[in-house]
């Protein structure tokens, strides 16, 4: 009878630590996810950047969540600081987790961009739409990793992401995001890697405003 009980607890033990870890663990990685969301959200711009360095643009950036109650998306929308009526750039991406260690932006592209400028201040008129209306950017996703508290960082693939705006055959993006701003750095090359597009000495440096 003792060996027996003793056997039970053994077991109990065993099983109910695993249990405990794997509850621990789901709900660590779901705070990541939040973590990396959360970040992602609200307006910046890159005036700071443009102000020591001409070659730079002023450019805002609004990101802010729509579709709450269906997973991880965001409206996007990127303009010169002082056109922000005409962006030049309107997205939603979906932010999950991959694996252990990753997560991945995808981006989508919306039917017409004109219906939704200025949308990201009504979050809710996206209620309108859902995501069989918007058409998914195959290749063109951002794997991130955290690096530590409040600090992700992510590339898309090399090659994988096509493009063909200024006679680019593929884009390529690279992107660090923490507690007080958005590193972002997007060019464009040709068939044969020559770079056709998008900032020469480095990324843009998006300062949150919100």
């Amino acid at each position: 009878m003792k060996r027996l009980l003793s056997c039970i607890i053994i077991l109990i033990s065993i099983y109910g630590c695993g249990t405990y870890k794997g509850v621990n663990s789901g709900v660590k990685k779901d705070r990541q996810l939040k973590e990396l969301f959360a970040l992602m959200q609200g307006s910046f711009n890159s005036s700071a950047q443009a102000d020591a360095d001409s070659t730079y643009y002023n450019i805002s950036l609004h990101m802010y969540p729509i579709w709450e109650d269906q997973g991880h998306f965001l409206y996007v929308e990127q303009a010169l600081n002082s056109m922000q009526n005409r962006p030049y750039r309107q997205r939603i991406y979906e932010v999950k987790r991959v694996s252990d260690s990753t997560f991945s932006s995808a981006v989508y592209t919306l039917d017409v961009d004109s219906l939704w400028i200025g949308k990201w201040k009504t979050p809710s008129a996206f209620d309108s739409i859902s995501l069989k209306d918007i058409a998914l950017k195959e290749g063109c996703e951002v794997i991130l990793k955290r690096v530590s508290k409040k600090h992700f960082m992510g590339k898309t693939g090399d090659t994988t992401c096509v493009s063909t705006m200024r006679g680019a055959s593929f884009a390529r993006s690279e992107v660090e995001i923490l507690a007080d701003k958005v590193i972002s750095w997007d060019r464009g090359f040709d068939a044969d890697g020559n770079y056709v597009w998008g900032a020469e000495k480095g990324p843009y440096v998006f300062n949150k405003l919100d």
